[in-house]
């Protein structure tokens, strides 16, 4: 089984936007920046993150997301599953029928598989990785990193435009 890039991303945009929120609603386009994710990529898994009332969105000048609930209570599970990621390690999606519609050798192996992650991914919140120095010292690198960005590309504005004047 493999967390496919929509489970990741879209724990590491929870994690972003938790970090950031207290100032007020956050941009989908700042999170995009920081985290290298496509924007219209983040907006779809922001839609099914709203539907399962993990954010909430704010409209207008100013708007963006917040988390729908206290970090403490919102697990990594269910942001995976929010997400339509599967939690599961069979072959046959958990029904049983992955050898001429009976059980495979394995099944119950994978089955168990399937079971501890779940429960493992349910034991984390977000919250708790909130709370981790690692995760706090790299938003601080990314949140660095994106003013650079922001800088070398003003600085490339006010030299183009120099040279439009020349």
């Amino acid at each position: 089984m493999r967390l496919t890039t929509k489970g990741r991303f879209a724990v590491t945009a929870m994690i972003d936007l938790g970090l950031r929120q207290s100032s007020g609603p956050v941009a989908l386009a700042a999170i995009s920046q920081r985290q290298q994710i496509s924007l219209s990529y983040l907006e779809q898994l922001f839609g099914k993150l709203r539907r399962n009332e993990l954010v909430e969105s704010t409209r207008g000048p100013g708007g963006g997301y917040t988390l729908a609930g206290k970090a403490n209570d919102i697990n990594i599970a269910d942001i995976v599953a929010a997400v339509d990621e599967p939690l599961d390690a069979t072959k046959c999606g958990g029904e049983g029928n992955c050898q001429n519609d009976k059980a495979c050798l394995t099944h119950e192996l994978w089955m168990g598989l399937s079971e501890q992650i779940r429960e493992y991914l349910n034991g984390i919140t977000l919250a708790h990785l909130l709370e981790k120095n690692e995760v706090q010292e790299i938003a601080k690198r990314q949140e660095q990193d994106a003013l650079q960005v922001v800088e070398i590309r003003r600085h490339s504005e006010l030299i183009s435009n120099l040279n439009d004047l020349l």
